[in-house]
């Protein structure tokens, strides 16, 4: 196990850049993970980090000292230990808990065919993405296609929303998708898009065979040109007084109405 004390330390710098710089993560293909679930989370599905950063202080917390066990069985060499000091200069949060993760940002094949899936356009909200994923995760839906407008899905804001969902979902980044969704109708699936003036209820529509679900940016909704790929379009019945729903709430709602229909299918 290596220790620096220094922020001014190259290793440091580097992680700390990591936390805070998309153009960082973008350019080096890396992310920092912050916190137990999420480091247990890689560990489980994911394998070994690239480096597993620990604060002096909290080296033997229980749950701390078991994740560095873990990793140490197989890859001492990448335990940095820290300085609280340089941990908090590091630490993309206010209130670090004591433990990060470097890791290499999956690069993922999408599938053909592609099956269910979520296509998110422009989301600007690192907790709204977030939120999405884990709705995605919980339902099985492994896929999600995402615009060149979107938050960076990998960043640290983004990972905390979403709980380790990231570790089980495959997330394609920058995607054409017009392209992605061309033959998406010749293989049995159907593009659907949500609505306020959409004539069928979500309740109402069969989301048996594959979906594709489009969902746009919080405030201009989806782009018109994405919204001619839906094939239908559904409305969300709110009989309360609310004139909409937040898009991650959208989202939820759709993912779980598609999963309600299809409990205990063959």
């Amino acid at each position: 196990m290596k220790y620096l004390s220094s922020r001014d330390n190259p290793t440091v710098r580097t992680l700390q850049t990591l936390g805070t710089s998309s153009r960082a993560r973008r350019d080096s293909g890396r992310t920092l993970l912050d916190g137990v679930h999420l480091v247990e989370s890689w560990l489980q599905h994911m394998g070994l980090p690239i480096t597993l950063v620990v604060a002096e202080s909290a080296q033997h917390k229980p749950e701390i000292a078991r994740l560095i066990s873990q990793v140490e069985q197989h890859q001492a060499e990448s335990i940095l230990l820290l300085s609280d000091s340089a941990f908090n200069f590091v630490s993309p949060v206010d209130s670090p808990i004591g433990i990060l993760a470097e890791v290499a940002i999956p690069q993922q094949a999408m599938p053909s065919p592609l099956g269910d899936c979520v296509v998110l356009e422009a989301i600007q909200d690192a907790g709204n993405l977030g939120t999405i994923l884990r709705a995605c995760a919980a339902v099985g839906v492994q896929d999600v296609l995402l615009t060149p407008g979107c938050v960076q899905a990998w960043s640290p804001k983004v990972l905390r929303a979403g709980q380790g969902a990231h570790c089980v979902l495959r997330l394609h980044e920058g995607v054409d998708v017009a392209a992605a969704l061309a033959n998406y109708e010749q293989v049995g699936g159907q593009i659907l898009a949500t609505r306020l003036d959409a004539t069928q209820s979500l309740y109402a529509a069969n989301l048996q065979k594959p979906c594709a679900w489009l969902f746009g940016n919080e405030g201009a909704g989806l782009s018109d040109a994405l919204a001619q790929c839906a094939t239908n379009s559904v409305l969300i019945p709110m009989p309360g007084q609310a004139e909409s729903l937040n898009v991650a709430m959208a989202a939820t709602v759709c993912l779980f109405e598609q999963a309600r229909q299809r409990v205990g299918r063959a």
